[in-house]
């Protein structure tokens, strides 16, 4: 499988020098919302209204996606179905940390311990391959400032990007207002079947509502 939606999200919160993550609570909500998608869309999951459910245990043959489904189907614990919020406030610091190590693996970013202030450790993963964010960046310029049709995935991945609200990530030189009413347009267009649609924009409504409250118990 190519590079996941939830490494995605991760690889456009790196800073490309320093490789110091930005955004970093908003971006986790993404990155559990990216993987929960890619599940979706492989059929092995269904969002539907506040709801998450299993429907199909079957590997994908994706190592960050196939973990994910143990981790569902043990937190799910025989329940038909749970509150999607509810998953992507628990999933939300272990997908960042699976989706990063992922990235580590496929040679596209590498792993930096420093020491901050001499004493405390912290790690950095600056970008060792830049072919795979090069390629990703023009696919989200051509379909959000270009107006070119995106695929299920890109689309998907610009409903994510908008339901968190990391615009800035994406699209670092552009104000969020020049951007925001086409990313929403495109996470509510004809771009995929309806279920997937549907899927979709119930996922951005629970992302949206995780970020909001997020934000509001910080200030």
């Amino acid at each position: 499988m190519a590079v996941t939606l939830a490494e995605e999200i991760m690889l456009l919160s790196l800073d490309d020098e320093s490789g110091v993550p930005e955004q970093r609570q908003a971006v986790g909500w993404a990155v559990a919302g990216g993987i929960l998608l890619e599940l979706v869309l492989a059929g092995r999951a269904s969002v539907e209204g506040k709801y998450v459910r299993l429907t199909d245990t079957t590997p994908t043959g994706e190592q960050l996606l196939d973990g994910r489904l143990a981790l569902l189907e043990s937190w799910l614990r025989g329940r038909e179905k749970r509150r999607v919020t509810e998953w992507l406030t628990k999933d939300r610091t272990k997908a960042v940390e699976s989706a990063v190590k992922r990235l580590c693996e496929r040679g596209v970013v590498v792993e930096q311990q420093h020491m901050k202030l001499g004493l405390f450790p912290t790690r950095r993963y600056p970008e060792a391959d830049s072919a795979v964010e090069t390629e990703l960046r023009q696919r989200l310029e051509a379909v959000v400032l270009g107006g070119a049709v995106p695929d299920e995935r890109t689309a998907g991945l610009i409903a994510l990007i908008h339901g968190a609200k990391v615009h800035r990530l994406a699209f670092p030189s552009v104000p969020r207002k020049h951007v925001a009413d086409r990313m929403a347009g495109i996470a509510e267009g004809q771009w995929a079947a309806e279920k997937v649609r549907a899927a979709i924009r119930d996922m951005q409504a629970a992302m949206t509502v995780v970020v909001v409250a997020a934000a509001a118990a910080g200030s």
